[in-house]
């Protein structure tokens, strides 16, 4: 799990499969029974107190916009606007976060 966003509004992590690190090695293993079978993106409205899980294509789509993220350095504004746009599917409430 990384964090990939905090702000007074919003948080974003990004959840990845379990990869298993065996003693001695220094490369990552992909565990026998994965504990994630992918990856996914959680985002938590502070405002409203819910939260939304990104997974599979919507997953994929959202990656896009964090690369694009990256190339382009946008202002707060142009990431909080973004976020607000997932925020309406965020319907799980945040019970322990």
């Amino acid at each position: 799990m990384q964090m990939l966003y905090d702000s007074d509004s919003f948080v974003v992590v990004h959840l990845v499969p379990d990869l298993d690190l065996t003693p001695g090695s220094t490369e990552a293993q992909e565990p026998a029974v994965p504990q994630l079978a992918r990856h996914g993106f959680e985002i938590v409205d502070k405002r409203s107190g819910k939260e939304v899980y990104l997974d599979g294509s919507w997953a994929e789509m959202f990656q896009q916009i964090i690369l694009g993220w990256q190339l382009n350095a946008p202002t707060e504004e142009e990431v909080e606007s973004t976020l607000e746009r997932y925020s309406g599917l965020a319907q799980n409430p945040v019970l322990v976060h």
